[in-house]
C-alpha cells in the first residue's frame, strides 16, 4: 500500500444513495441530474502528502482540489461551493470534513471508494482503475 496507493486514473462504476444524500446536502435539481450514473472520471497526482484531485466531467467541466495531508487548504464541494479544510489521512483513508458532509477516499481491491455521510445518508462511490 504505503503513500503512493492513491496515485493513477479511475472511471465511475457504480454509487449507492445518491438521490437520498444530494437531498441532504441541499444540491440543486440540475445540479442532481447532472451527477446521477455520471461516468466521471477522477484523476490523482500523489506526491508524498500532496495531493491534486481532479475530476472529469462529461462534457469538459472539471473540478481540482490540491491538498497537503494535515494542512488546511482550499476545497471546492460537489455542487461548487468553496470552502476550508484540513484533509486527514486516518487508517490509509483520506479523510475530509466539508461544510455538511464528511468524506473519506481510500483504495480497496484496486478500487477507488468514496464514501459520504450527511446526517446519517450514506452515500458511496466506487470506481475503477483505468491508468
Amino acid at each position: 500500500q504505503g503513500n503512493m496507493a492513491f496515485a493513477g486514473k479511475y472511471e465511475f462504476e457504480g454509487d449507492e444513495n445518491y438521490d437520498d444524500f444530494v437531498t441532504k446536502i441541499g444540491l440543486p435539481s440540475d445540479k442532481v441530474e447532472m451527477g446521477r450514473n455520471c461516468k466521471i472520471v477522477t484523476e490523482v497526482v500523489q506526491n508524498g502528502n500532496d495531493f491534486t484531485w481532479t475530476q472529469h466531467f462529461p462534457g469538459g467541466r472539471t473540478t481540482t482540489n490540491t491538498f497537503t495531508i494535515g494542512k488546511e487548504a482550499d476545497m471546492e464541494t460537489m455542487g461548487g461551493k468553496k470552502f476550508k479544510a484540513t484533509v486527514k489521512m486516518e487508517d490509509g483513508k483520506i479523510v475530509a470534513e466539508f461544510p455538511n458532509y464528511r468524506h473519506t477516499a481510500e483504495i480497496s481491491g484496486g478500487k477507488l471508494v468514496e464514501t459520504s455521510v450527511a446526517s446519517g445518508v450514506v452515500y458511496k462511490r466506487t470506481s475503477k482503475k483505468i491508468a
